[in-house]
């Protein structure tokens, strides 16, 4: 079954597997021992942390080992915010962050600090320029990922991080996704990753911070890890983490090339074969083996499982596959379409037949879901009387809001104005998305009795 939702989590790479058996026999023992068991794990600890470093592009005493790269960006901020107090509180994100960036940046504001939020554009990039004009003399750390996670869109960080430089204000740089793929670029301050994402085991972050940078962990002291990453090492883990690194940095100039050309038939091929889609992300500055494209008129929790069913394991940004039914912040953030959203990471190894197979399912899952819902199955428009009619959406979910739109825009004469009225968070996003892709005015979004009423008038 081809599973294609590797910037989730990557398969265990052969190199991985192999140190982690056999660290297992080599390295349990507390490396913080003096006898000989301990000093042996003291050396495949200090191995990994000078073959990490490497591929980071630091110095082995530079970088910590932490339980997951979520803590490795915890530790992060909150170590760099508090190290840079005398500074000042603020705090400076992109709009289209990890969860785990937007989490630290909630709790510095609920303690007090301040926060600006940098906007994307379409393609889901901010531009250094925004970044330096929220730069701020009390501004203590930036936060900037590498490239992201759901549409693979690569970020400029090294303009960031000079316009960062020149204020006098360290970078952390998220490079979970990208690390795999070659080091970040230069003008970082802290950096932070997640083994996982690269075919190493669960459990094993990364967290760099440059000789130079005040920082002061946050928590209970401890003396492992530079007082950096509380408790004991789960060093078979790390060898391991260590080992794929590597490994996976070795392959990725060949992997890139060939993956890159997979996606970008699927990007090509997608809109022929699916009607009314929308592949989202930057078509160049982007991830080799990562494309996101939104489906109007599916229910993205439905059209995984289906795809599931069918034997494709992908993933998924859409509002519906949340428990909070909200839209993705990172679609949100851009201005793209969030219904029916598919994210696809092809896992290195992933053969052309997977691929073309893929893209042949697809079209008739994609069609399935959408006459389930009642979806339309013309868009063709013809003029009628009514110069204005009200849709009752409320109390129903992505995408039915806009399937029920698009059913009865053709009732209205040019000119004329259709108001949806919706309690579903997800329509604010996609009926202005449904719009700009059927050429029809938003006209604007209202305060209703419940929900809200959002007009849109026909154009064409």
């Amino acid at each position: 079954m081809p599973y294609f939702d590797a910037a989730s989590s990557a398969p265990l790479h052969p190199v991985a597997r192999q140190a982690l058996l056999a660290a297992l026999d080599e390295g349990w023992a507390d490396p913080g021992r003096l006898y000989r068991e301990g000093r042996r794990a003291r050396l495949l600890l200090d191995a990994a942390r000078e073959a990490a470093a490497e591929a980071v592009g630091c110095r082995p005493d530079e970088l910590t080992f932490t339980p997951s790269g979520t803590q490795a960006v915890h530790s992060g901020i909150s170590g760099a915010l508090a190290g840079r107090r005398r500074v000042g509180r603020h705090l400076v994100v992109s709009a289209v962050e990890h969860s785990s960036v937007l989490h630290s940046a909630a709790a510095h504001e609920a303690q007090g600090g301040s926060v600006s939020e940098v906007a994307v554009d379409r393609s889901g990039a901010v531009s250094a320029a925004a970044y330096a004009d929220v730069l701020r003399e009390d501004t203590a750390l930036a936060c900037l990922q590498s490239a992201n996670h759901e549409v693979g869109t690569e970020q400029p960080v090294a303009e960031v991080a000079q316009a960062c430089r020149t204020a006098g204000v360290p970078l952390l740089v998220d490079a979970a996704q990208s690390l795999g793929w070659g080091p970040a670029p230069d003008g970082w301050s802290l950096l932070a990753a997640s083994a996982h994402k690269w075919g190493g085991p669960s459990g094993v972050g990364l967290l760099a911070v440059r000789k130079g940078v005040r920082f002061a962990a946050q928590g209970p002291a401890d003396e492992r890890e530079s007082g950096r990453a509380a408790g004991f090492e789960n060093l078979p883990a790390i060898v391991a983490a260590a080992a794929s690194l590597r490994a996976v940095r070795a392959e990725a100039a060949a992997q890139s090339v060939r993956l890159r050309a997979l996606v970008d038939r699927i990007r090509a091929r997608v809109p022929q074969l699916v009607p009314d889609v929308e592949v989202v992300g930057d078509p160049v500055r982007r991830l080799p083996h990562l494309v996101t494209f939104s489906c109007l008129y599916a229910d993205g929790e439905t059209l995984l499982q289906e795809l599931d069913r069918v034997g494709f394991s992908v993933s998924s940004g859409s509002s519906c596959t949340s428990s909070t039914l909200a839209p993705s912040h990172v679609l949100t953030a851009m201005g793209v379409l969030s219904e029916g959203n598919v994210r696809v990471s092809l896992p290195t190894g992933t053969a052309d037949e997977e691929v073309e197979r893929f893209l042949d399912v697809l079209p008739r899952t994609v069609a399935e879901v959408r006459a389930r819902l009642g979806a339309p199955v013309s868009t063709s428009l013809s003029p009628a009387g009514t110069a204005s009619l009200v849709v009752d959406a409320l109390g129903k979910r992505c995408p039915v809001p806009v399937i029920e739109l698009a059913k009865v825009i053709g009732e209205v004469p040019l000119g004329g104005t259709v108001t949806v009225l919706s309690d579903d968070e997800a329509a604010r996003l996609d009926i202005p998305a449904w719009c700009a892709m059927r050429e029809q005015e938003y006209v604007g979004e209202e305060p209703a009795d419940r929900g809200s009423a959002y007009v849109v008038r026909r154009l064409a």
